[in-house]
């Protein structure tokens, strides 16, 4: 069921008859009107009953059930339930649009799940068949081929799609998350990364993709010369993936969807190149002067830029003036954010720049030690893996043999990327 923020059933439906709907008031005064939402866990047992919700804008929603269910998968379902509501009413879907779309949101219902068993949550297969007015399908798909798609194993794809050029784009975006101590201790260090593809191929092509896993190239040189490889963990894997042949032999194969989606995750915490260092100095002189400097290293490439660096220094928050001299970029003290802010639009790797600024601080009539946060960095590097790990390669497997253009780009981002002074 979905409420609103009064607690008020905005739709609802019964797929067994051991919950009834007088059961949402006990959700409602018990969580939503005692304001438990987000301050507790979002699984509650009220009545012998077990709710299961989570919010999307000022609306809740709620799966009750009496039986030792799997929490994943109810999770997983209700996850999956708001996704296809953005496909159909808008990224920002309001109570409105829900009041307005009634009989749209039951023919959903009725789809995504049957005797509380989730069942095709696809939304490209569903708006095969349930669409609004205005949302017409690009091929109207014949009967037989459409039972096909939605009882079939492969619902993300249908068949007879026909690209006059056959390409795909492969992204591998990661994001670094960092923390030095004041001491020039690594606190935490590690790389999570996703592959982000979009498919224009003709028919049913098998893909076969491939990292610099290390686990695969060492099976792969048994007995040779021994290749570099990244230890590669925590992989998660779109549903097209045969995790069968992955768990086997670690290859990834699958029938990809037509368009954009995201093919695994995937983290690594050994051997990370970071691509940048940063030597602050800070000292203190009394209680009306303070100076840093701060030595920022590029230990990427030469021939690779980083773009839309930010550098966030922490100053003390009764700094009046600072005075800044940086190599280059544009460096700013600003007060809202109590920090100097230092922006450089492109950093050429194996390049050095410096900064150092001297404040001058407001005698405060209680002196407190100022607590030194830890200086934050965003940054984008194109073409730059921090994890090493790069695409192998990228086979596509069709009846008809056609030769397809494979892109391949790699972009790293700074995700929690701090160094303590």
């Amino acid at each position: 069921m979905v409420l609103n923020q009064k607690g008020e059933i905005m739709i609802s439906r019964q797929y067994r008859d051991d919950v009834s709907r007088v059961a949402a008031d006990s959700f409602r005064l018990q969580v939503i009107a005692a304001k438990e939402a987000g301050s507790q866990a979002p699984i509650r047992r009220i009545e012998n009953c077990s709710f299961i919700y989570t919010r999307h804008l000022n609306m809740y929603f709620v799966a009750l059930t009496k039986s030792n269910v799997n929490p994943a998968l109810v999770f997983e379902y209700l996850f999956q339930k708001i996704r296809v509501l953005k496909a159909y009413l808008g990224e920002d879907f309001d109570e409105n649009s829900m009041r307005n779309n009634m009989t749209l949101i039951y023919e959903l219902m009725d789809e995504t799940m049957d005797f509380g068993y989730p069942q095709n949550c696809a939304v490209d297969v569903l708006q095969m068949y349930i669409n609004l007015a205005n949302v017409k399908p690009q091929d109207e798909p014949e009967p037989e081929q459409l039972t096909k798609q939605i009882t079939g194993a492969i619902d993300w794809r249908r068949e007879g799609i026909r690209h006059k050029r056959n390409e795909v784009y492969i992204d591998v975006l990661e994001s670094v998350n960092l923390m030095i101590s004041t001491s020039g201790a690594i606190l935490r260090n590690e790389v999570t990364g996703r592959v982000q593809m979009n498919t224009k191929l003709t028919g049913m092509p098998e893909c076969k993709f491939g990292l610099n896993d290390k686990l695969v190239i060492e099976k792969e040189s048994a007995g040779g010369k021994k290749k570099p490889g990244v230890e590669i963990d925590d992989c998660v894997f779109h549903r097209c993936v045969r995790l069968g042949k992955f768990d086997a032999d670690r290859t990834i194969t699958f029938i990809p969807p037509d368009g954009e989606f995201e093919l695994m995750r995937y983290r690594v915490n050994d051997n990370v190149n970071l691509p940048f260092r940063l030597i602050p100095a800070v000292q203190e002189e009394g209680q009306t002067k303070c100076s840093i400097n701060l030595k920022v290293i590029a230990n990427f490439s030469e021939k690779l830029f980083a773009t839309h660096v930010v550098i966030k220094i922490p100053v003390p928050k009764n700094t009046s003036k600072a005075k800044i001299k940086n190599s280059f970029g544009r460096a700013k003290y600003e007060p809202e954010q109590n920090a100097i802010v230092w922006r450089i639009k492109k950093f050429p790797g194996k390049a050095t720049c410096m900064l150092s600024s001297d404040m001058e601080l407001v005698r405060t009539v209680r002196p407190k030690a100022w607590d030194r946060p830890a200086i934050n960095v965003d940054f984008q590097v194109p073409m730059f893996t921090a994890s090493g790990v790069h695409v192998r390669f990228l086979r596509v497997y069709d009846k008809s043999g056609y030769h397809t253009n494979r892109w391949v780009r790699y972009i790293t981002k700074a995700g929690g990327y701090q160094v303590k002074i």
